[in-house]
């Protein structure tokens, strides 16, 4: 397993956790710590699950509401617990992040990869869905055309 693979591991074990309990002020914070000093031992870029974690709790309103417009037959609430925070972490690094540090089709794949090893047995297509939708939505924005709807000659 690659180290931002389990820097990303640990950050959506947080969010979880932090969810899980209610989302309270601080918590996550301390929760970062903890798993950090658990599970990632040997990593050498623990600002990077700080940053991450920290970033997808700043921008949490917006990324919940981004989801609900996305799969709006799924209010927040019933979203499964680990799809909701795998999407809430893939969608921060999708929109928030540096593109040339993690590029919009690598932020795609981790969130599938989280989905499928740590969710259910349709978490991946769900968070394939969701983020796919988001994408090309950001592509039209931009002027440009997936790949994927490109003809083909």
């Amino acid at each position: 397993m690659g180290s931002r693979h389990l820097s990303r591991s640990i950050v959506l074990q947080s969010l979880y956790e932090w969810d899980f309990y209610g989302k309270k002020p601080d918590d996550l914070s301390r929760i970062i710590e903890k798993n950090i000093k658990e599970f990632a031992t040997g990593l050498d870029e623990l600002d990077f699950i700080r940053n991450l974690a920290l970033g997808t709790e700043k921008y949490i309103d917006n990324l919940d509401e981004i989801i609900v417009k996305t799969a709006p037959e799924w209010p927040l609430e019933q979203i499964n617990m680990l799809d909701r925070n795998v999407l809430r972490l893939g969608l921060y690094e999708l929109l928030y992040s540096n593109k040339e540090e993690v590029p919009p089709k690598v932020a795609i794949n981790e969130a599938i990869e989280l989905a499928k090893v740590f969710g259910g047995e349709s978490s991946g297509r769900f968070v394939n869905g969701v983020m796919g939708t988001v994408y090309n939505k950001l592509q039209e924005k931009e002027g440009k055309i997936p790949e994927d709807q490109l003809e083909k000659k």
